[in-house]
């Protein structure tokens, strides 16, 4: 069920009309009373104007800025009050006011198994505002929590689907492409909440961090990984830098090497572009060779 508007009226407008035709009930009414026999013609419209005045004076209603009244009537959707202010709309109907300001909602922190199965402490915060009052209300049995659940599931879904952390290339983590990891969040739970009529405008990470059980664990691993992935830089590095230096050793025939000697060079270069500790030069005083 979509949303459409209702028929509204200016409410000082309407109360203008109530009120003469109250007083033209009361005014007919008295005179039908004092007639001499009494007019049981004019008693009779004077009741009838006085319950048409009571039906119309059912119609008004009080909108607030950002919200809007559901009308219904007999179990029939009648159509939404959006315009706020003093208003009129059809008399003898139930309202239900829904809120259109934007809100916020903070999930609780939930324990999920990452990609690889480690267990992380997740949550998250979630802009939403409802666009569609119509599916808001008849859709979904309560809106507001449709969206706590189904927030909460999406959550649960996302952490599942991405490892905490990744030395890989290519491949996205939870902590390292939290901006990617949000928007599929953000689509995920649009999916969902289109049902209700709600508009996610957007989410973000509250809380993500390892379980207490493994974290001390995780810490260690997580340091151990970057040296890891540190080392294969530094390796890489001076390997080309050692590629370099013999190659412009031969192009520019500054010496001639022989194999040995290449490969005594290559190690010694390796240990002072690899080293943690500063390399100290030891000066040959004799021949390359001695």
């Amino acid at each position: 069920m979509r949303e459409r508007g209702s028929v509204t009226l200016p409410g000082l407008l309407m109360i203008v009309v109530t009120g003469a035709i109250f007083l033209v009930a009361t005014w007919r009414t008295i005179d039908a009373l004092t007639a001499e026999p009494v007019a049981v013609e004019g008693l009779a419209l004077g009741v009838v104007l006085f319950i048409v005045g009571g039906i119309l004076a059912s119609g008004f209603l009080i909108v607030q800025p950002n919200e809007s009244a559901v009308v219904t009537f007999l179990g029939y959707y009648v159509g939404t009050v959006r315009s706020h202010g003093f208003q009129w709309t059809w008399p003898l109907t139930q309202r239900r006011v829904i809120s259109l300001r934007v809100q916020n909602f903070e999930s609780q922190v939930l324990k999920v198994n990452d990609a690889v199965g480690n267990p992380v402490e997740v949550a998250a915060v979630v802009v939403w505002r409802v666009v569609d009052t119509a599916q808001a209300t008849f859709e979904v049995q309560d809106y507001e929590a449709f969206v706590r659940i189904q927030t909460e599931t999406a959550v649960r879904h996302m952490a599942s689907l991405y490892p905490y952390d990744s030395y890989e290339a290519g491949v996205a983590s939870l902590r390292a492409n939290a901006d990617q990891v949000m928007a599929s969040l953000q689509r995920e739970l649009q999916d969902q909440l289109d049902t209700a009529g709600v508009e996610v405008l957007r989410t973000q990470l509250r809380r993500l961090a390892y379980a207490p059980e493994i974290a001390a664990d995780m810490l260690r691993r997580q340091q151990a990984e970057a040296v890891v992935a540190a080392r294969e830089r530094i390796v890489e590095g001076a390997v080309g830098m050692v590629d370099m230096a013999l190659r412009r050793l031969g192009e520019q025939h500054i010496v001639e090497l022989d194999e040995e000697r290449k490969a005594a060079m290559v190690s010694n270069l390796l240990v002072v572009l690899c080293g943690e500790s500063r390399a100290v030069p030891v000066l040959n005083a004799g021949t390359l060779y001695q």
